[in-house]
């Protein structure tokens, strides 16, 4: 699974010892959003010092409330790194197809590289299946989100004829949380009858799953899965990529990149936070990966 990035470390012999000081005077991670600010930076501070440590420069970690606030501070050269969704990645790509080059992406316990959309409902909701959502309130997270509204939007019509993603047409109503924290919380409240979310779909429904944003929100205490049903999975998605700006100086992206290869194998806790739950680390990847979300993006959102 692992590949060396021999090349990439051929490319700079001074790996951690400061030396990108008069290239570049700070470096900036981006972080979508999905849960509330401070359990993002909280998550990525161990990153934040391995960053530091490698370029010698002060690191910082950005964590607008949506995600079109990284989307918008990589196109805009304020966000050098960040770990994308794939319709994120799609956005900037398709906006600036020269703005930022995919890297890497996460590895699951598996082996695997995909993840999937996951509807659910509170169990005493009585609701089992996309069936009984009928006239019931859908919260999806971000318009940017890949499970939280691109794939659903797409394969949820899917499912049965009548089936569309307009309040009032076959939901009761179709509102935007502001990101899987939020949807996750507000279906546990009562406050709408069902969400979607990600998960690697792997291990245990009680545990959240291994990865994703439900192991996150049972992680920090928010729900008990035991509380909470699937009513709804998708097809398997890609997950999306590690991407760094290309206007970077190439040996701080070489830098970056084995920085985070290597993430798993130097610190499995720091890789746990900063991945969403248990993970093998990392593995190259390209633009190739997302040309299918590139596409299905450009013709559900145009951009």
């Amino acid at each position: 699974m692992k590949q060396t990035l021999a090349l990439a470390l051929a490319a700079t012999t001074a790996f951690g010892t400061g030396a990108f000081a008069q290239e570049i005077t700070e470096f900036r991670i981006g972080v979508l959003g999905g849960e509330n600010a401070q359990d993002r930076i909280n998550n990525y501070q161990c990153l934040v010092d391995y960053t530091t440590e490698a370029l010698g420069v002060e690191t910082k970690v950005f964590a607008p409330a949506d995600y079109n606030g990284v989307i918008q501070g990589l196109l805009g050269g304020t966000i050098d790194m960040a770990w994308l969704g794939a319709s994120s990645y799609a956005a900037t790509f398709l906006q600036d197809p020269e703005a930022v080059e995919p890297v890497l992406v996460k590895v699951n316990l598996d082996g695997s590289i995909g993840y999937h959309s996951i509807g659910f409902a509170r169990v005493d909701s009585g609701i089992t299946s996309l069936d009984d959502m009928k006239g019931k309130v859908f919260g999806f997270g971000d318009p940017n989100s890949t499970s939280g509204y691109l794939v659903p939007s797409i394969e949820i019509p899917q499912y049965k004829d009548g089936i569309t993603m307009e309040s009032g047409a076959y939901f009761g109503e179709v509102k935007f949380t502001g990101g899987h924290e939020q949807t996750i919380v507000a279906v546990n409240n009562g406050d709408i009858d069902g969400g979607v979310t990600w998960a690697d779909g792997q291990g245990n429904w009680e545990d959240g799953y291994n990865s994703g944003a439900l192991r996150r929100a049972v992680d920090a205490g928010l729900v008990d899965m035991n509380n909470l049903v699937q009513i709804w999975k998708s097809d398997v998605i890609p997950e999306g990529p590690i991407v760094l700006r290309k206007a970077l100086p190439a040996d701080v992206k070489a830098t970056m990149t084995e920085l985070m290869d290597t993430l798993y194998e130097k610190d499995a806790e720091c890789s746990y936070g900063v991945f969403a739950g248990d993970n093998l680390g990392a593995q190259p990847v390209t633009h190739h990966t997302y040309i299918s979300i590139v596409e299905a993006r450009k013709a559900k959102i145009g951009g």
